[in-house]
């Protein structure tokens, strides 16, 4: 089996007063570009591995319906929606999907939604199955039955060649693949999906809106000087003379009390 995970998310995503997403509103929703490549990428797998199936699995309430019927006509063997609000947190998603999923050969996931955009489930789902993971992949290869190659995007341009061995969790890019059309005939011949009721769900706080993280502010000692020209020299370092970093050369053991020593200096851990 060759799951597809997708996310219904609201395209046009507001927030109330205290910065939480709002409930998605249902004519502006869908699922983003980088889910639709991973949906593309699941049925390219099948064809050059046609003893697998397809099942496209979503989490979501009834309005996400409309997610698995798109997946339905574009090729898919099997649509499962599992009954959950929108603001289920990635851990319990991922844990959901899980359960239906444990025997797949193959996960692939968007790397980003446009909720919150922190791209965890894939990390998640690849935790609870106890699988390898390879994320934010633009090109997947089919090289036999047991694995597969990817290519990955690095910073500055370069690439990553991967051999991934399966079973394994995927996440790809949505400039990756572009979903292809369904066949009217799979339109008129509209399929249901399933539904899956979870028998518990944890209780969970809404998640709010993801940030980069911020270090806490450090308290400075006033700039010297005797007049204000000499405090603003002083507090823009004018006179300091250049610095160049230099390499050294440490073994592992000093090279990581070293870095813990600079970021307790730039309060990212504390002192």
């Amino acid at each position: 089996m060759i799951a597809a995970c997708l996310k219904w998310v609201d395209q046009r995503p507001e927030v109330d007063a205290a910065g939480n997403p709002a409930e998605p509103d249902a004519r502006f929703a869908g699922v983003s570009a980088a889910d639709q490549a991973a949906l593309e990428w699941a049925l390219r797998c099948r064809d050059s591995w046609p003893q697998q199936t397809v099942v496209a699995i979503t989490v979501g309430p009834p309005a996400a319906d409309v997610v698995l019927v798109v997946a339905l006509a574009a090729g898919a063997n099997r649509a499962v929606r599992i009954d959950a609000t929108s603001d289920t947190p990635s851990r319990t998603v991922a844990r959901l999907i899980a359960e239906q999923i444990a025997d797949a050969a193959l996960v692939i996931c968007g790397d980003y939604s446009f909720d919150s955009g922190t791209g965890s489930v894939p990390a998640f789902l690849a935790a609870e199955l106890g699988i390898a993971q390879a994320l934010g992949l633009v090109d997947i290869t089919f090289a036999g039955d047991d694995r597969l190659n990817a290519l990955r995007r690095l910073d500055g341009g370069s690439r990553d060649r991967l051999a991934i061995a399966l079973p394994a969790v995927l996440s790809v890019e949505g400039s990756t693949a572009m979903l292809r059309r369904a066949p009217l005939r799979s339109i008129l011949g509209r399929r249901s999906s399933e539904t899956i009721t979870p028998s518990e769900l944890p209780e969970h706080q809404p998640a709010g809106i993801s940030r980069p993280f911020r270090p806490r502010p450090r308290v400075l000692a006033a700039p010297a000087g005797a007049t204000a020209l000499d405090r603003v020299k002083a507090l823009t370092a004018a006179n300091a003379a250049v610095v160049h970093g230099d390499p050294i050369i440490l073994d592992p053991d000093a090279a990581a009390g070293r870095i813990l020593a600079a970021l307790e200096e730039w309060s990212y851990l504390p002192s």
